[in-house]
This record gives structure tokens, C-alpha cells and sequence, in this order.
């Protein structure tokens, strides 16, 4: 005889248990307040090495290690190789959306690192032969903006992007050599990705020859002129 009071059935299927033992272990991965803390510092869109984190977070090397692969177990980070270094950034923006909700949820503001680099360094300079910076990831975002790379680690150069660079005087053809066409390049002072490979190369021989940016003589600095500030708005519909 029902109490009047209304029943219901938790209908499980499956994969039910599946669903929620990995819900339980992604929020325990993050409810870890060392692990929390690397989070935040990662909500910039930044990547770090180990030894960043560790120190920022004030715990030993080894224990940052720890903490690291189970953020990377949960698919919460990523591991970026440049050289001989690995840095860890957010595994993209879902995860940097939910982290940002909790810390709205949490009545906190989201943590500022600031950078060591020198300003000129930071805003534009050589990497090798291409270019770097803050103007240089400006740049990078931009051609993915317009459809005119796509791609995570190796890029390809649509036929629109192919016309607009060359209509610039950008060197698009596939380079002779085992080198790269287009790729990723982590910047060491933004910690973002900017266009590296025979395509970032000719890119920046290209503003080099239109007078959009000079070299300092004696530094890596680049600087970006007035013309080049007109271009980036005429030809790439952005500022800096």
C-alpha cells in the first residue's frame, strides 16, 4: 500500500557506473588544492614546465610530478614537447570554461603571473628565423581565425590563406628540404604557440621587406612600425 508520498526508480544503464566513477575521479583530480592551484595558474592559456609549477605552487619537484600526471591521467592538462623541455598547459578551453564557473562559484578572481622577459623581447623578436612574441602569437591566432591554417602540431595552408599571403609577398611554396612547411612553435615568453617552420620564416621576410619591422642591431628585438600597425588592421583585421 503506497504512504501517498511519491517513489521513484533510478533507472541505471550500463554504463552508468562508468559515467560516475569517472566523474568522481575528474572532480577529485581537481579538489586537490596544490592541483587547484596549478589549474588556476593555467587559466591564463600559458604553458609551464614542471619546475614552474612546482615552485609557484611552493611544493618539491617530485610531488609537482606526481600532481601533474594525475591532471594528465584526467585529460584535465596537456603535455607540450619543445626541445629538450616539456610544459603542461589546460587540455583546452571545456576544461578552462568549468574551472572558470568554479572559481566564479568560489567568489574568487582568477590569478595573474607576470612575466620576467624584458618588454621588447615580449612584444616582438627573432626565433631563429621567424617570428616571436607577443605580435608574433597575435599573428599565429589570427591565421586560424580566418581559415587560412588549420591543424594542432603540423599546419596546412588553405587555398584562401595561400592567395592572401602571397598576395603579401609571403613565400608559400613547400620548402626543398626535410624542413617543416608549417608547425607549432611554443613561444618562451608567452608560452603560447606561435607560426614556426619555412612558412613563419617567410612571413616574416615578408614584413621585413614591406618596412612593417625593422631589427634592432643589437638585440633580437624586432620593432613593429607604423606601417605595420596599417597592415595588421588592412590585411589582417586586427590591432596591437
Amino acid at each position: 500500500m503506497l504512504d501517498g508520498r511519491q517513489h521513484f526508480v533510478y533507472a541505471r544503464n550500463m554504463n552508468d557506473t562508468d559515467i560516475e566513477d569517472r566523474l568522481a575521479a575528474l572532480t577529485a583530480a581537481i579538489a586537490d588544492r596544490t592541483r587547484a592551484r596549478m589549474l588556476c595558474l593555467l587559466l591564463d592559456g600559458r604553458a609551464y614546465t614542471a619546475t614552474e609549477l612546482s615552485a609557484a605552487v611552493d611544493v618539491a619537484a617530485s610531488t609537482a610530478s606526481s600532481h601533474l600526471a594525475r591532471l594528465l591521467e584526467q585529460q584535465l592538462i596537456a603535455c607540450v614537447k619543445q626541445g629538450r623541455y616539456r610544459f603542461y598547459r589546460l587540455a583546452g578551453k571545456p576544461v578552462a570554461d568549468v574551472l572558470e564557473t568554479l572559481m566564479a562559484l568560489a567568489g574568487v578572481e582568477r590569478p595573474v603571473v607576470k612575466s620576467t622577459t624584458p618588454t621588447s623581447l615580449r612584444f616582438a623578436r627573432t626565433c631563429y628565423d621567424h617570428m616571436a612574441g607577443e605580435l608574433a602569437v597575435l599573428l599565429h591566432n589570427r591565421l586560424f581565425e580566418l581559415a587560412w591554417l588549420s591543424g594542432d602540431n603540423d599546419y596546412q595552408l588553405s587555398s584562401q590563406g595561400k592567395i592572401a599571403l602571397e598576395q603579401l609577398g609571403v613565400d608559400c611554396s613547400l620548402p626543398s628540404s626535410r624542413r617543416r612547411f608549417a608547425c607549432s612553435c611554443l613561444d618562451w615568453s608567452e608560452r603560447k604557440a606561435h607560426l614556426g617552420g619555412a612558412l613563419g620564416a617567410a612571413l616574416l621576410t615578408a614584413f621585413e621587406k614591406r618596412g612593417w619591422l625593422q631589427r634592432q642591431l643589437d638585440s633580437r628585438a624586432l620593432q613593429l612600425t607604423p606601417a605595420g600597425k596599417k597592415a595588421l588592421i588592412t590585411y589582417f583585421n586586427t590591432f596591437i
